[in-house]
Order: C-alpha cells, then structure tokens, then sequence
C-alpha cells in the first residue's frame, strides 16, 4: 500500500484556518481539520471589567480617581463590617447552642434515672405478684385443729 498526500490550506471569514489533506490509502475518508489562526489564544475572553481598559495613566489627583477610590472605601468597610457581623452571629449561635446541649444532656441523665427507678419499682412490685400467686393446681389445705378430733 502507499501513501501519498496532499495538504490544501485555507483561512476563512472568522480567521479559522481549514487544513485539507487528500491521502491515497485504503479507501479511508480524510475529514479536515480546523486549526485557529493564533494558535496559543487560550479560548478565554477577558473579563468585562479589563476589556475596554488599556495599560493608561491614571491621575490620582483627579475628581474621577478620588470618587472611585472613596466608593471602593466604603465598599470595603461595608464588606468587613458583614463580615465580623457574620462572625458574631456565628459565635452567638454556637453559644446558644452549647447552653441547649447541656440542657438536654442534664435532662437525658435526669431521664435515664426515673426510668431506672421505675424498672426497679416495676420487678419489684412483679416479683412481689409472683411470690403471692399459687401455681394452678396446687392448693394449699388448711386443717382445722377444731374439727380433728370429731
């Protein structure tokens, strides 16, 4: 079998370039591949906020820098003051929720005690039962010293 091929390049409208390869070989179809033109782009947009910005001067005397920089300010102020709100929520709450877990294990031992205290009543005053019931079938006879000798 031999192989020979042939490469046909082309860019399109949208700057891809289309390689097409014709090979001889044993009845197989060559499907072209799609190359970009700036190989190494990445396939990342930049974000919004950098796209229009190029690397441009900026006069930290002027109105516009000053009213940028006192909104990021507060911004930023705003930010940390939730935050340590947040925090102190957080730490109030697990507060909170030591003091209600003490409560109920003091009340699960608390618990634990009146149902063994009342387990104890409860085959004492069953064992009790058993010791005054006669098994059926046994009777106990009590002779009478009066009637004896008549």
């Amino acid at each position: 079998m031999s192989k020979t091929s042939q490469q046909n390049t082309t860019t399109d409208a949208k700057g891809v370039r289309v390689i097409h390869t014709q090979a001889h070989t044993s009845g197989l179809q060559q499907v072209p591949q799609l190359v970009p033109v700036n190989p190494g782009g990445g396939g990342k947009a930049a974000p919004p906020s950098k796209q229009g910005k190029k690397n441009s001067f900026v006069d930290r005397n002027s109105d516009e820098y000053r009213q940028r920089r006192e909104r990021n300010n507060m911004a930023v102020k705003k930010s940390r003051l939730k935050s340590k709100q947040k925090a102190q929520d957080t730490l109030q709450r697990v507060n909170q929720l030591k003091d209600e877990n003490e409560r109920l294990e003091a009340k699960i031992k608390f618990l634990t005690k009146e149902l063994s205290v009342l387990k104890d009543l409860f085959l004492e005053h069953a064992h009790n039962l058993a010791d005054n019931v006669q098994p059926v079938g046994t009777e106990t006879t009590t002779t009478n010293p009066e009637n004896n000798g008549q």
